[in-house]
């Protein structure tokens, strides 16, 4: 199914379509360009997507991983307005080892010069645990004599380049940012994962595994 319009043909007429991306690195999460941008669009992806949809959220340009989009109305409010508590979990890889302090830091909701952050789950992943991501295209820069971590973060709001803002505030730059789990739907359970830039339509089990609380 991956990358094929398959609705017509399994009678989904009426109802309207949720669809399941694998969001590469160097794509914008809109159609329209960007003046004097180096960066791609989903208008790149749109000769084998379906007409009419939407994404539901952003993915920064430098960001990866799951990507929603609909031709449904008001599914936007219904997975972004922070009354819903609708929870997205990230993976982030960032420079050198955050100490348990830092990671506490990070659950209580740091104070950014725009904006407090609501608290949150953060954890480091296990080792070996992001051992299935693909590699980014192009690779991470990374110093030699500098630590690396991947950590999860869930949270339930969406400002902008929020995780790497955090990050850096209690001093862990971001390297790789990568969407993996909305609600609860990750982007294993597509089977997109090892396929950047794939995407397919999602089953109604998938559906409402993603937009439970």
């Amino acid at each position: 199914m991956n990358g094929r319009w398959t609705r017509a043909a399994r009678g989904l007429t009426s109802a309207g379509v949720l669809l399941a991306l694998h969001k590469p690195y160097g794509v914008l999460s809109q159609f329209t360009p960007e003046p004097s941008s180096k960066w791609r669009t989903l208008a790149d992806m749109a000769p084998r997507l379906p007409p009419r949809v939407y994404p539901l959220g952003r993915l920064d340009a430098d960001s990866e991983g799951l990507l929603l989009l609909s031709d449904e109305p008001g599914l936007n409010t219904r997975l972004l307005d922070p009354r819903h508590a609708h929870e997205r979990e990230y993976w982030v890889l960032v420079e050198r080892v955050p100490a348990d302090e830092a990671l506490a830091r990070l659950a209580a909701g740091v104070r950014l010069p725009d904006h407090v952050c609501a608290p949150l789950r953060a954890r480091r992943l296990a080792e070996g645990e992001a051992a299935a991501l693909p590699p980014r295209d192009p690779p991470v820069r990374v110093r030699k004599n500098v630590a690396d971590a991947w950590l999860s973060l869930s949270l339930r709001e969406g400002k902008n380049r929020q995780v790497r803002r955090m990050t850096a505030s209690v001093g862990h730059p971001t390297l790789r940012l990568l969407r993996w789990r909305i609600g609860g739907l990750t982007l294993a359970e597509t089977g997109l994962l090892a396929t950047p830039g794939a995407w397919r339509e999602l089953t109604p089990t998938e559906r409402r595994a993603v937009f439970s609380p």
